[in-house]
C-alpha cells in the first residue's frame, strides 16, 4: 500500500447556511486559521459531501490516512447545547443512522467499514446542537459558537498542534 500524504484528515460536516449544522465547517475554518497544522494533517470543509471521501477511502488502497476525525453537529436528547463530545460509530443518532442520501453524515455501515478493512481509525468528535433551523439561517447559536474553540482545542490535543 503506498503511503498516504497525510496521515490525518479532519473533516468539517455540516451545512453553513443552516444554523448551528455548521459547527463542523466553522471548526476546520478555525483550525487552518489560528494553528499549524503539520504537513501531515489536512482539516477540510467537506460541507455536505463526506461520503465521496470516505468511499474513495474504503475502494481504494492508495492515499489512505491513518486517522479521520468526523466532526458534525448531532442532536442528543441528553447533552448540553454547545458541550463537545467524542462518539463512537454505533452512537450516531438513529435519524442520523437511516439517512441514505449522498449529502448526509455516513451510515454507521460506512464507518465500521473503514476501520475494520482499512485499519484507518475514526474519531467523530460531534457538538450539540441548540438549534437547526427549518429554513435557511446563516450563523451559529452562541453555545454553538463556544464549541467550535472547544473542539479545535481538542483536536489540538489529540493532534499535539501549535498555535499560530
Amino acid at each position: 500500500m503506498r503511503q498516504s500524504k497525510y496521515s490525518t484528515m479532519v473533516f468539517g460536516c455540516g451545512n453553513i447556511i443552516m444554523g448551528d449544522d455548521g459547527y463542523g465547517p466553522a471548526v476546520v475554518d478555525q483550525l487552518n486559521d489560528r494553528y499549524r497544522l503539520p504537513e501531515d494533517i489536512q482539516a477540510v470543509d467537506v460541507g455536505t459531501c463526506v461520503r465521496e471521501y470516505l468511499f474513495d477511502y474504503l475502494l481504494t488502497e492508495e492515499g489512505r490516512p491513518e486517522k479521520i476525525i468526523i466532526l458534525d453537529a448531532v442532536d442528543f436528547t441528553d447533552r448540553t447545547p454547545g458541550e463537545v463530545f467524542q462518539i463512537l460509530p454505533a452512537q450516531i443518532p438513529a435519524k442520523k443512522i437511516h439517512d441514505f442520501s449522498l449529502h448526509q453524515f455516513p451510515t454507521v455501515n460506512l464507518l465500521q467499514e473503514l476501520e475494520q478493512h482499512t485499519g484507518i481509525q475514526v474519531m467523530i468528535l460531534a457538538a450539540q446542537i441548540e438549534y437547526i433551523p427549518e429554513e435557511i439561517s446563516p450563523g451559529l447559536s452562541p453555545a454553538m459558537a463556544g464549541a467550535v474553540s472547544k473542539a479545535c482545542e481538542k483536536i489540538s490535543q489529540i493532534l499535539s498542534l501549535q498555535a499560530k
